[in-house]
């Protein structure tokens, strides 16, 4: 298959699929939910060599928690695609209506971004949330995922582009790269591939961004923290670190620091630790942690690792000020939570975050497209420009200006023979 070639045919495409009815994209997500339903023990079949391939091929347990693809999975994807369909086409909608001047009018009015390649990390459910918030939103979709997950990507594609073919969308609204070298080949679809989203490490989307020409959007690491204020209720701060650290250890929404007030380390210190230990969490430490509870010592300069393993990074700070000083030092600007019951000092923290999501009294592993209710996402974004967190069906559209008139011309203007009188409608 030659990608630059198949990219060129779905930029021909993309403005069919824009021009599909919301009514039709939705049948086409119902249809791709029935049929993933229809096809389950198939789609486990597969998924079973690849988890076997990669238990023969030494890969971590924590890696193999996302390869897995079983009944809890389908439920949540096809949850999410219902999620989907309820909400309101994001086609068409009018931002902004304006008369320049009599018989004069411009409207600004959404649409898709057009072709969209997404390269994701090794989990079969991402592909089911990518392709159908790309056919939702009206954006044509190629799609390379991990090859630890093959067999299961491969037949998760079929199905879904079986379906929404069979639902009316045009020919050539996903399609699906599965060599690794047809990667550089993408890179090089400029002109055609209006969009890239990478999903991956450090070091991967790195590498995309160096290497193409083409609008790049997501993130690569994933250093969340939680900081433990003086005024926060230990009671509740507990659960919370634990369910942050340990509910998904391996997703990029997973604490990687924890930074308590000195004022209450005395007290929560030894608590924390007992509750990461019963968890099976490896504590790593300053030196000053380290004099109150056991653990290994650390630099400062290690702060910024994103782990991904039950293993968690904790450093004392004098307040607020300081922890949000850390953070946006060695923070991703990803996610990150206060636990507070200090309304002004939860606003400072709020405010002065630099990241994607800044939470209170919450875990980090809430930064996901489908517990913000976009039904999923295609990645999160730690960039600023478009798009921010979560990248859900809004992340994925642009605009255009339409503007009607009757033969007018700037000449007009120019010469003083007519003037605008901005109004808008």
């Amino acid at each position: 298959m030659n990608i630059r070639e198949e990219a060129h045919k779905m930029k021909l495409a993309a403005p069919r699929l824009a021009a599909t009815s919301g009514e039709m994209r939705n049948t086409a997500l119902a249809h791709i939910a029935e049929a993933l339903r229809e096809n389950k023990e198939a789609i486990f079949a597969a998924n079973k060599t690849d988890l076997d391939n990669a238990a023969r091929a030494g890969v971590s347990g924590a890696v193999v928690k996302r390869l897995k693809f079983d009944e809890g999975k389908l439920e949540s994807v096809t949850e999410g695609i219902g999620q989907l369909i309820s909400l309101p086409d994001p086609i068409g909608k009018v931002q902004l209506a304006r008369e320049l001047d009599k018989g004069l009018t411009m409207y600004r009015v959404s649409c898709p971004i057009g072709v969209i390649g997404v390269i994701f990390e090794a989990r079969p459910d991402a592909l089911i949330q990518i392709s159908t918030l790309c056919l939702k939103s009206g954006n044509c979709a190629i799609l390379k995922g991990g090859k630890e997950t093959a067999e299961t990507n491969r037949i998760l594609f079929r199905i879904i582009y079986k379906a929404a073919r069979e639902a009316g969308l045009p020919e050539g609204c996903m399609l699906q790269a599965e060599l690794h070298n047809e990667i550089d080949e993408l890179l090089g679809c400029d002109g055609d591939v209006d969009l890239l989203i990478p999903r991956g490490s450090n070091r991967f989307v790195r590498y995309i961004m160096d290497n193409t020409k083409i609008p790049v959007m997501g993130h690569s690491d994933g250093i969340c923290h939680i900081y433990a204020d003086r005024d926060c209720d230990m009671e509740k701060a507990i659960p919370v670190i634990i369910d942050a650290k340990c509910q998904y250890t391996a997703a990029c929404n997973a604490v990687e620091t924890l930074l308590v007030h000195r004022a209450i380390a005395e007290e929560f210190l030894p608590k924390i630790a007992e509750a990461l230990k019963n968890a099976g969490v490896k504590i790593r430490g300053s030196e000053e942690v380290s004099r109150i509870i056991p653990c290994e010592v650390m630099g400062e300069e290690d702060f910024g690792t994103e782990y991904l393993e039950l293993i968690i990074s904790i450093k004392l700070v004098s307040g607020v000020e300081e922890a949000c000083e850390h953070i946006n030092r060695f923070g991703s600007h990803h996610t990150d939570s206060i636990l507070t019951e200090n309304d002004e000092t939860a606003e400072y923290f709020m405010q002065m975050v630099d990241s994607a999501g800044v939470y209170r009294n919450i875990s980090t592993r809430f930064a996901d497209g489908f517990r913000y209710g976009f039904g999923a996402e295609v990645g999160i974004s730690t960039g600023k420009i478009h798009a921010r967190g979560p990248v859900g069906l809004e992340g994925l559209m642009t605009y255009k200006y339409r503007i009607t008139g009757d033969g007018h011309i700037v000449g007009d203007y120019a010469e003083g023979r007519s003037s605008f009188h901005f109004k808008d409608l």
